[in-house]
């Protein structure tokens, strides 16, 4: 079945190529809001082209949608993202990220693998950066936001060690350090943290598959 893919928020140029290019692929067809009651949810992807100057637009259009269509999947195309704005996405309803430059094609192996079930995100050095501005409020390096994400999933730092190729007298350093500037270190605070710095958490059943310039857990 082919995947019902709602375009919003690009220019009329671009938005003209993008949707040309996806109905050239079998596995798409796409549809305009009046049809987004008709179609099914389970199938349909919104892709939205976020305007950074107009972010609240974009965070009302999905905040909308899901109040008309809870089922539907959103995936956010962006140039940049404070931490602020991931936080505020996520809780708008987006579903997934992709940067906004990529390719129709690459736009849709995105559309397809969150249809499929996948959970996209922007990579995890990108996602680094992404939550910079709200890490930099508590000094928190790149790597330390990285050891963050698995240790608030769980992880113990030989775990945490081994996937992040690391010694655990390292993954020890970076968790002391985590709970001087965050003056915690318990398991519930650091789960709270993860989630306000808009850090994925990481289950150990689903690898990483990388694909473009976006992250799909299987």
């Amino acid at each position: 079945m082919a995947v019902s893919v709602l375009i919003l928020d690009e220019t009329q140029g671009r938005s003209a190529t993008v949707r040309a290019s996806l109905e050239h692929m079998p596995e798409f067809h796409t549809i305009g809001e009046t049809d987004l009651a008709e179609a099914d949810t389970g199938t349909a992807v919104a892709l939205i082209f976020l305007d950074e100057i107009r972010l609240a637009d974009g965070i009302a259009r999905i905040v909308g949608l899901k109040e008309r269509q809870p089922n539907l999947r959103t995936l956010v195309a962006f140039d940049a993202l404070t931490a602020d704005d991931l936080r505020a996405l996520l809780a708008a309803g987006a579903d997934a990220f992709v940067a906004r430059s990529k390719s129709p094609r690459e736009l849709g192996a995105a559309l397809l693998a969150l249809a499929e079930g996948s959970k996209c995100l922007v990579p995890p050095e990108r996602l680094a950066s992404v939550v910079s501005n709200g890490a930099d409020s508590l000094g928190i390096t790149p790597r330390e936001a990285e050891v963050l994400r698995f240790l608030s999933s769980g992880f113990s730092n030989k775990e945490v060690a081994r996937r992040l190729a690391l010694s655990v007298r390292t993954v020890e350093t970076h968790r002391l350090n985590l709970r001087r500037k965050t003056q915690t270190g318990r398991l519930k605070d650091l789960v709270s943290l993860s989630r306000q710095l808009g850090l994925a958490p990481v289950l150990e059943s689903e690898p990483l598959r990388r694909g473009g310039d976006y992250w799909c857990r299987q």
